[in-house]
């Protein structure tokens, strides 16, 4: 299984901290924020590599930082291109650019670069394991207004995926999605076929709405910390609980 941290928008409601650094090298109680999502996947067996997407802009910062990073799994930037929020490709865009650049023909796990999170990947690539399907990692807010924010997920009785809608003005359930996913090989070769349809390549919740109509995904549920860092002031509520518990 290789990992895909995506890593390639332009932050720009976090401007001016985000103009000339990327979102995912910002600071985190003391360290940039790719370092915890790194070494949550560094701690999986069976992940071969790592792979880095981010843009024109931002390439040679985040192979800067690499440079000085003490990497225990293989790890390689891919820049996609991109210049500007506006030619941006989205997440399914870049997703399959990675896949298309390095040949990936494998599971792959997804992982999003601004979130940050306590559970164990490791859990999460054993339920995988056992269900032998797509997965969706996901959180309870437990507040329905809180939800109207998060990308929502309505899960059966089985905790198979029946419904994904981002920002709903009626949320059906308090399941945010946090960014993380496991596709399985068959499954990654479906991400051509869904651009190929004119679906929006930009949220990967879109992808997991196409996708429940055609395929099982099933939900692997945390009740673990969770930030989704997309503004200044959840940046602030995250270093201080890392600086204190990290």
């Amino acid at each position: 299984m290789d990992a895909i941290i995506l890593a390639a928008g332009y932050a720009t409601r976090l401007y001016p901290l985000t103009e000339n650094t990327p979102k995912p090298l910002l600071n985190i109680a003391g360290k940039p924020m790719i370092e915890h999502i790194i070494k949550k996947i560094e701690a999986i067996p069976n992940i071969g590599k790592i792979h880095i997407v981010t843009n024109d802009k931002f390439e040679r910062h985040f192979s800067k930082w690499l440079e000085g990073f003490d990497a225990q799994k293989p790890i390689e930037i891919i820049s996609d291109g991109t210049k500007s929020n506006e030619d941006r490709l989205g997440a399914l865009g870049d997703v399959r650019h990675a896949v298309s650049e390095k040949s990936i023909n494998d599971d792959v796990m997804i992982v999003a670069g601004d979130n940050l999170f306590e559970l164990s990947l490791n859990d999460v690539v054993n339920f995988f394991r056992k269900k032998k399907s797509d997965l969706i990692v996901v959180h309870d807010v437990n507040d329905f207004e809180l939800a109207k924010h998060y990308g929502i997920v309505e899960v059966d009785n089985a905790g198979l995926v029946v419904n994904f809608e981002e920002k709903p003005i009626a949320p059906k359930s308090t399941l945010a999605s946090t960014g993380i996913y496991i596709f399985t090989k068959k499954t990654v070769s479906l991400i051509g076929k869904y651009l190929a349809q004119g679906n929006s390549p930009d949220k990967t919740g879109s992808f997991i709405e196409w996708l429940h109509k055609r395929e099982k995904v099933h939900s692997f549920v945390t009740g673990k910390k969770w930030y989704d860092i997309g503004s200044i002031e959840q940046l602030e509520r995250a270093n201080k609980y890392y600086g204190k518990h990290i």
